[in-house]
C-alpha cells in the first residue's frame, strides 16, 4: 500500500511491463491513513486493524539528500562578525570541522571562500615574479645585481604602509588589497630609480660616492615628490568612492596611498646611506660601455695601421 510491490509481469507488442500495486495518493498521504490499514490473522484469519500493531513515532528528516562528488553533502552559510576578516572566518570552521565531523567528511569551499582559498596563493606566486622580473630588467638596466637590491629597499617600505592603512581602517588582507601590493611594486620602485639613476650620472662624471647620492637625493626630491603625490591623489576616489562595489575598491586605494605615501618619504632617508655604503663594491655603471668603446677604437686603430701606406711617385 505504501511502498509498492512488484506482483507480475505482462507483454504487450513485444515488451515487457511490470504490475506494481500500490494505494492510492489520497489513502497514504497522512501518518493517520495507517489506521485504516488491516492485515489478517495467522491464527483467526480475521482482518486486524494495522494501528493495534505497531506505533507511529514523528521524527524529522531532509526533505531530500543533496550530493556534490557523488558524496551526500550539506550547504552551510555564515556571515562574518564584526572585525573578523574572511581568512579568520575560514580558520575557525576548519577547526571546528575538525575536532566535530568524522575523519571520513571532506569540506569544500564555494563563493568567496573557494575565490580567496584559490586565489591567495596564485597572487603570492604572482607577487614573487612580479618581484623578479623587476629584479632582472633593473639588473641589466644598470649593469649590476647590487644595485637592483637598493631599489627593491622600497617595496617592504611601501609596504609598511599598506599594512598601517588596513589596520587603520580596519580593512582586510584580501584579494582586492593583494593586487594593489603587486601595483606598489612598481609605483614604490620608480622613487628609488631616480635616485641611483641619477647618482649614477654623477659618478661616471667623476664625483665621489658620497657626494653623487647627496646630490641625487636633492635634485630628485621634486620629482619624487610630485610623482608620488599625483600618484596618491590619483587613487583617493578608490578610497573615498562610495556605491556599488566599493568593498572592492576601498582596499585597492587603501594601499595605494597608504604605501606610496610612506614610500617617497621614507625613500630619500634609506635608499642613499644603503647606495653609499653597497655603490663602493660596484665599479662605474658604464664600465662595460666604455669597453666596448674602447675596444672598438683599439680595432679602428689596428686596422688603420695595417694598411700599407700609398706613395705619390716621383716627379
Amino acid at each position: 500500500m505504501l511502498g509498492s510491490r512488484r506482483v507480475t509481469t505482462y507483454i504487450d507488442r513485444g515488451r515487457e511491463y511490470n504490475v506494481v500495486l500500490m494505494g492510492k495518493e489520497a489513502d497514504r498521504s497522512s501518518p493517520d491513513d495507517l489506521t485504516n490499514l488491516y492485515v489478517r490473522s495467522d491464527l483467526t484469519g480475521d482482518l486486524i486493524p494495522l494501528a493495534n500493531l505497531v506505533r507511529i513515532t514523528e521524527t524529522a528528516g531532509p526533505s531530500r539528500l543533496n550530493r556534490h562528488d557523488r558524496m551526500r553533502s550539506i550547504t552551510i552559510e555564515a556571515g562574518l562578525a564584526e572585525g573578523v576578516s574572511l581568512g579568520q572566518g575560514i580558520d575557525a570552521m576548519i577547526r571546528i570541522s575538525s575536532e566535530t565531523l568524522p575523519a571520513s567528511a571532506r569540506i569544500s569551499w564555494d563563493g568567496e571562500s573557494k575565490e580567496y582559498l584559490e586565489s591567495g596563493g596564485s597572487l603570492y606566486t604572482t607577487f614573487g615574479l612580479a618581484l623578479l622580473v623587476v629584479f632582472l630588467v633593473l639588473a641589466a638596466q644598470f649593469e649590476s645585481f647590487v644595485i637592483p637590491l637598493v631599489i627593491l629597499v622600497t617595496v617592504p617600505l611601501a609596504m609598511t604602509g599598506a599594512f598601517l592603512g588596513l589596520l587603520i581602517y580596519g580593512a582586510s588582507i584580501n584579494v582586492f588589497s593583494q593586487i594593489g601590493a603587486i601595483l606598489l611594486i612598481g609605483l614604490s620602485a620608480k622613487n628609488g630609480v631616480l635616485i641611483v639613476e641619477f647618482a649614477n650620472q654623477l659618478r661616471d662624471r667623476g664625483m665621489e660616492i658620497g657626494e653623487a647620492v647627496l646630490e641625487a637625493a636633492t635634485v630628485r626630491f621634486r620629482p619624487i615628490l610630485m610623482t608620488s603625490a599625483a600618484t596618491t591623489f590619483g587613487a583617493m576616489p578608490l578610497l573615498l568612492g562610495s556605491g556599488a562595489g566599493w568593498e572592492s575598491r576601498r582596499p585597492i586605494g587603501i594601499v595605494i596611498v597608504f604605501g606610496v605615501a610612506l614610500s617617497a618619504l621614507l625613500t630619500l632617508f634609506i635608499v642613499p646611506p644603503l647606495y653609499a655604503l653597497f655603490a663602493k663594491k660596484t665599479s662605474s655603471p658604464q664600465r662595460v660601455s666604455r669597453l666596448i668603446e674602447q675596444m672598438q677604437h683599439s680595432a679602428t686603430l689596428d686596422q688603420e695601421a695595417s694598411q700599407p701606406v700609398k706613395q705619390s711617385p716621383e716627379t
